[in-house]
């Protein structure tokens, strides 16, 4: 059986790949199980300089997910350079790095700097719903993503794949402007817009008030976007949200995904991205199947 898939440029063993922000970068899921068994390592989204982030509380449980307003806090690229990128580079593993930032001028020098490292590929975070100013505003038109998009493109010669919000009314559209931008895919969905209350306090249990909902709840609308964006594009896309086995794995695919994304399930279980590995081929040998990027899109739609 052929596993072997080819995303935007980046030729990964399997189509597995953890999401931006539920892996860190990588130290301590590799406790659990070789990070060389996945396709590919999606980087905790990495900025020109360190962030903070939001203060606390900054993650709570929903009823079939989780809320999260961690606000991009990470330790800047240089310290990524230097201290995580090399521990990743141990790994047969192809390693794209989550690239955020709060101007136009600070997504292309950060990605200038990213198109001089070991990596093999840039998730240009334009969808950052627990973030109050930055890059939720370049997320949400189809202008914004495309000036974005274009500018970036002009610096950086490794693949580069745009990460999506849902949080949009036309999702097609802006893949679109991906696509016309020079980009060499897309990654949807990110998390969608959420809040709670506290009825007992009264008060949003999230410090910044909203978050980002991800795990099961938001595999239905994932997997309605990927579909509705395999019919506007040409460029390979990475699909994501709500991926808990391999049977949500295969269901992405046949709605167009070409490779797939694990987020809140790392969470619910460490071993949840290599045991879905073992579900795609448990898929694959059930119905026959000799190469995985044969059913990519095929679902018989009604």
């Amino acid at each position: 059986m052929n596993t072997k898939v080819n995303l935007a440029g980046i030729e990964m063993k399997n189509p597995v790949t953890v999401a931006s922000g539920t892996f860190g970068y990588g130290r301590e899921y590799s406790e659990f199980f070789d990070l060389s068994k996945l396709g590919g390592i999606i980087t905790k989204g990495t900025s020109l300089k360190p962030r903070s982030g939001n203060k606390p509380a900054r993650v709570c449980e929903t009823a079939s997910g989780m809320l999260n307003s961690i606000g991009l806090q990470n330790p800047g690229v240089e310290y990524f350079a230097e201290n995580d990128l090399p521990f990743l580079r141990k790994y047969d593993t192809a390693i794209i790095v989550n690239a955020c930032g709060s101007s136009i001028d600070e997504y292309v020098e950060l990605c200038r700097i990213l198109n001089t490292l070991d990596i093999d590929g840039v998730e240009l975070n334009l969808s950052c719903p627990n973030v109050k100013a930055g890059c939720m505003a370049f997320g949400n038109t189809y202008e914004g993503v495309k000036q974005v998009t274009s500018e970036v493109r002009k610096v950086l010669d490794k693949p580069l794949i745009v990460k999506l919000t849902p949080n949009v009314t036309d999702i097609a559209s802006i893949a679109k402007a991906v696509e016309d931008a020079g980009a060499d895919g897309v990654s949807l969905i990110n998390t969608l817009l959420g809040m709670k209350i506290d009825i007992n306090k009264r008060r949003p249990m999230l410090a910044n008030n909203t978050g980002g909902l991800s795990g099961p709840a938001i595999k239905p609308v994932a997997v309605r976007m990927v579909y509705q964006v395999a019919q506007a594009v040409n460029i390979p896309i990475l699909g994501m949200g709500g991926i808990v086995n391999g049977d949500d794995a295969i269901e992405f695919m046949l709605a167009g995904a070409n490779a797939i994304s694990i987020g809140a399930g790392n969470f619910i279980d460490p071993y949840t991205s290599v045991n879905t590995v073992k579900g795609i081929e448990d898929y694959m040998k059930k119905f026959n199947i000799d190469d995985i990027n044969s059913i990519v899109g095929t679902a018989e739609m009604n």
